[in-house]
């Protein structure tokens, strides 16, 4: 095998929640007065930690969102995930066959732990993932497009960052991994190809990764 670890990033790879989770923050973003469609949400802030909706927001703006903001967001958030957040189709398949072929893997997000976890249990995916497998924005000081948090999960499990492949879904998180000096495949189930031609390869359904992986099925 090419690789000692797999990090995967959590939204859009394992649980299917940029639609939902960006329907919720443009509108709440355009409850407070800073009109964002669902297009500009996916294109801005896709990938990223809640600090970078702050950051643009008053960069363009001159305005600062609420003290409650992250809060907020939070719990509606949490709340649409209860109601409908399904995994990545073909990811529990993915999950297991790296399990069974002994292939160490993580997930790294730009999402804080309460809300990975929170993500991984509606969608039934927390059996795949101990503690020690999961990685978030929180533990780093920055967050994606900084390569601080893929660095931070592999050192922590022991591995060089060229001994690790990232499984990515947005152009920031790409920036993250060729920052980290980490090889990167760019899914492109939600993202167009162009946007992540940084990555390494390309593939479009989940089924693909475990050939491009060389687990043998």
């Amino acid at each position: 095998m090419g690789y000692d670890l797999v990090i995967f990033d959590n939204d859009g790879v394992l649980v299917d929640s940029e639609p939902l989770a960006n329907t919720i923050l443009a509108g709440y973003l355009t409850e407070l007065g800073f009109p964002t469609s669902y297009e500009d949400s996916l294109r801005d802030y896709m990938g990223s930690s809640v600090h970078r909706v702050h950051d643009l927001v008053h960069e363009r703006t001159g305005r600062r969102l609420p003290a409650e903001f992250n809060q907020t967001l939070l719990d509606r958030t949490l709340a649409g995930f209860e109601r409908e957040l399904q995994p990545v189709a073909g990811i529990a398949d993915v999950l297991r066959l790296l399990q069974e072929r002994g292939m160490p893997y993580c997930v790294a997000s730009s999402s804080s732990h309460r809300r990975i976890r929170a993500g991984h249990r509606a969608a039934g995916l927390a059996q795949w993932f101990e503690e020690g497998r999961l990685f978030s924005a929180e533990d780093v000081g920055k967050g994606k497009p900084a390569p601080d948090l893929f660095l931070h999960a592999a050192r922590t499990l022991g591995v060089e960052p060229a001994r690790c492949v990232v499984i990515e879904d947005s152009p920031l998180g790409v920036q993250a991994a060729v920052a980290a000096g980490m090889d990167v495949y760019g899914f492109t189930a939600m993202t167009p190809a162009a946007r992540l031609g940084a990555a390494d390869r390309l593939f479009g359904e989940m089924k693909e990764l475990p050939g491009l992986l060389e687990l043998g099925v």
